[in-house]
């Protein structure tokens, strides 16, 4: 029998959630950000208005550096 992945590991994955502001709508949205990634950019649809927007980050050590949030195509 496997033990479940502890909390916010996601088979070797270290998941973490921050918060952000939709900049398409201006509500905050919560993003869920792989810390084991030293960089990354990804586009993800806000929760909210549903429009498209690039997610940029940095992570040292498992820990969140930088986060950039944009409107795709701009």
């Amino acid at each position: 029998r496997r033990d479940p992945a502890p909390q916010g590991r996601i088979q070797g994955l270290t998941m973490d959630e921050f918060d952000a502001e939709c900049p398409w709508c201006g509500e905050p949205i919560t993003l869920v950000i792989d810390l084991s990634q030293e960089s990354a950019a990804y586009v993800e649809d806000c929760e909210v208005c549903c429009r498209p927007l690039v997610v940029r980050y940095a992570a040292e050590d498992g820990e969140l550096v930088e986060l950039a949030v944009d409107r795709e195509g701009e």
